[in-house]
């Protein structure tokens, strides 16, 4: 095939970018191209080279809470351009950076109820968002662990100088607690009780930083973030490349403890106490940091319990973890405040941003660290080139003017259309309780669960289940039959996502409605065979 480029035909370019995502796509219906956007509307180029209006309920896995290509941030971003504002202008003053993280706090201490400042590093996606939390935490921990070799080398000369002067002696039950036996030679006694110390405790501070996450949980896919998702799929290819996690079942506290008793680490120190010296232990702080989201997209839109959350907090102080709250879909206003984990009474240590942040149109991040975390040694060891810039910046500061302008009207209207979307869901459940296991979510961030298919009579339902593709071939179902556009959620397929804007229509939610009681009816059936029709309604 050829095709017109800058008015001079020329042959088709071979399929490079990606051509077996490409080829996937196109076995389930979905490898379409859109053309253009407007509010909850995608464009797709039909076969005739028409633009066909697709209603999108992906919104850009939840980037675009307030529409694609808003008028008022569009209009921003012309302005920005036409004004030849720097996109590059690394170690410099960023005095509009600066006014996003303001107000970023200030939104933060109305929802959270503190005044406690949090720092902000930004980044270009949700996904070194994560990165840059999980370093900095690491950061922040390897720092106490320098601090904590420190005080037991200053012990240890503290003991070795008493023990020197005779105003000291060994106590006969560190040999006994040690499980070893009392050195021959009492004069090198107190050395070899050191040199057992520092033994154990070099097998305590090489052990690597240990990450707690959920099951279901997704927080990205680059080098560490990936290790941090429950899909093992994800994972295991690259699972020689960074820290490791231990996977918490949602709802399941009672693990957290013997977790804990699995994992922890003591290092031994010694104390002087009326004249002798005795051994002390000291906790090692293997554990990094706890990573939640408080609604898990990837895993099939679950909300995170308030009952839960409150004992990953409980636990997290206890041990002192601290705790990433990832908000990169939850968050920005899509279910009903900035922060989704605030009405958990969830608060973070740490928080990552995303998506709606950048209004549909700028790629942009923020991580936020709350004071008594933050490392301003971080800001010299981490950068990024395109983060902080002054376009994104100022979309961003764009998108939270129109979150909050009208006494927060969007976050209002997030809640009523998400309630609206939901009643719709769960009256199609109500109608196909036998094909419709649940409804869940909050605001508009909602999914429906089909019951499993794999034993389906039908070989298209039953291969589609077993092959993983199956809530693909429900979506290609959905925008070719009925110009709906949906995915299922990455680590769970037999789930459908709905991520709309917030300018979502009534009639559009009808015309999702008519769609997914067809595929209802259609799995109800067996007729597996209808949802292979190519043809477009």
């Amino acid at each position: 095939m050829e095709r017109e480029i800058f008015n001079e035909t020329v042959p088709a370019e071979p399929e490079l970018a990606e051509p077996y995502l490409r080829e996937v796509l196109g076995s389930a219906g979905l490898a379409v191209e859109y053309v253009r956007a407007e509010a909850n509307t995608l464009f797709r180029l039909g076969e005739d080279g028409s633009e066909i209006p697709v209603v999108d309920f992906a919104g850009g896995y939840g980037s675009v809470l307030l529409g694609h290509n808003h008028p008022e941030i569009v209009r921003r971003a012309q302005e920005l351009l036409a004004a030849g504002t720097p996109v590059h202008a690394q170690f410099s003053r960023h005095p509009y950076a600066n006014r996003l993280a303001a107000e970023l706090n200030r939104i933060a201490h109305r929802e959270l109820g503190t005044d406690e400042p949090y720092f902000a590093i930004f980044a270009n996606t949700g996904a070194e968002a994560v990165e840059a939390a999980v370093k900095h935490a690491e950061l922040d921990r390897m720092m106490r662990v320098a601090a904590l070799r420190a005080e037991l080398d200053a012990e240890v000369e503290q003991a070795r100088t008493a023990v020197a002067a005779g105003s000291a002696i060994l106590a006969e039950r560190v040999w006994a607690r040690l499980g070893t036996e009392v050195p021959t030679d009492s004069g090198r006694a107190f050395e070899a009780l050191v040199a057992e110390l520092t033994l154990r405790n070099t097998d305590q501070l090489s052990r690597p930083p240990l990450f707690l996450a959920l099951e279901g949980g997704f927080h990205g896919k680059l080098a560490a973030s990936v290790q941090l998702t429950h899909n093992e799929g994800y994972r295991a290819p690259f699972k020689g490349l960074a820290a490791q996690a231990r996977f918490v079942p949602p709802g399941r506290p009672d693990l957290l403890k013997d977790i804990h008793a699995e994992e922890r680490g003591l290092l031994l120190g010694l104390t002087v106490s009326d004249g002798r010296v005795e051994l002390v232990e000291r906790e090692f702080p293997v554990f990094c940091a706890f990573l939640v989201e408080p609604i898990q997209g990837e895993g099939g839109i679950h909300v995170l319990s308030e009952a839960f959350a409150e004992e990953i907090q409980r636990f997290c102080q206890e041990i002192d973890c601290p705790v990433v709250v990832d908000e990169i879909q939850s968050g920005m206003g899509r279910t009903g405040t900035l922060l989704a984990s605030s009405r958990l009474g969830l608060r973070g240590d740490y928080y990552t941003l995303a998506k709606t942040l950048g209004g549909g149109i700028a790629k942009t991040s923020v991580m936020l660290v709350r004071e008594a975390r933050y490392r301003k040694e971080f800001e010299i060891v981490h950068s990024s080139t395109f983060a902080k810039d002054s376009f994104s910046c100022h979309i961003a500061l764009k998108v939270l003017e129109l979150l909050e302008e009208n006494d927060g009207a969007a976050y209002l209207q997030a809640e009523e259309r998400g309630e609206a979307l939901r009643t719709m869901l769960e009256s199609v459940g109500s109608d196909f309780p036998d094909v419709v296991k649940d409804v869940r979510g909050r605001g508009l961030m909602l999914g429906l669960e089909f019951h499993d298919q794999s034993g389906s009579p039908s070989p298209v339902i039953r291969d589609a289940a077993g092959g993983g593709l199956f809530g693909y071939v429900l979506a290609g179902h959905l925008l070719r039959r009925h110009s709906v556009r949906t995915f299922p959620t990455a680590s769970s397929v037999n789930t459908l996502r709905f991520e709309p804007s917030i300018r979502l229509t009534d009639d559009e939610i009808a015309q999702l409605a008519a769609g997914l009681r067809d595929i209802c009816e259609v799995l109800r059936e067996n007729a597996g065979e209808r949802l292979t029709d190519t043809s477009t309604h």
